[in-house]
């Protein structure tokens, strides 16, 4: 019998003509039945909320990990490319890999977004800088306060 039929069961013994007696140990009999079934299920959902509770958590803490692995990665690329540009080579070859400096299109460093005039700035929700033109005005030799163009070389590696 499940709780739905417990509870239609509890309101038709309350309506038949019982010895009270009976009709009482008959109501708490049911009563506690479909109580233990409702434990059951509320344990269920404390179970539930505890995976999601220990997934939320294994989401963060990946999160964090792939931040840190990125951030290692980059630095790793920086390094080696600085290396074959100390040694003024265009590419080298090595036993696993072919390392060629590549440039890519310049970043756009936008140091405060309150300094930056208004043409450069996107109205959001929040506020942001619109790089596309700083991007495009700071390559040409415009001067924007607030903004600067980093050289973005990195290494492909094969």
């Amino acid at each position: 019998m499940n709780v739905f039929e417990i509870n239609n069961a509890i309101a038709e013994i309350e309506n038949k003509d019982l010895d009270p007696e009976v009709l009482v140990d008959t109501i708490k009999s049911l009563e506690l039945t479909r109580d233990q079934k409702l434990d059951g299920a509320a344990g269920l959902s404390d179970k539930y909320d505890s995976e999601i509770q220990w997934a939320n958590d294994r989401i963060k803490e990946l999160r964090e990990f792939i931040k840190v692995s990125k951030n290692k990665k980059d630095r790793l690329n920086q390094y080696i490319t600085d290396a074959i540009d100390d040694a003024g080579l265009k590419e080298i070859k090595t036993e696993h890999h072919i390392l060629k400096p590549r440039n890519y299109r310049d970043s756009v460093i936008v140091e405060e977004i309150r300094k930056l005039p208004i043409d450069y700035v996107v109205e959001e929700k929040t506020i942001k800088a619109d790089k596309k033109k700083l991007y495009e005005d700071l390559k040409a030799g415009k001067e924007i306060t607030g903004a600067h163009l980093k050289a973005n070389r990195k290494t492909l590696i094969k």
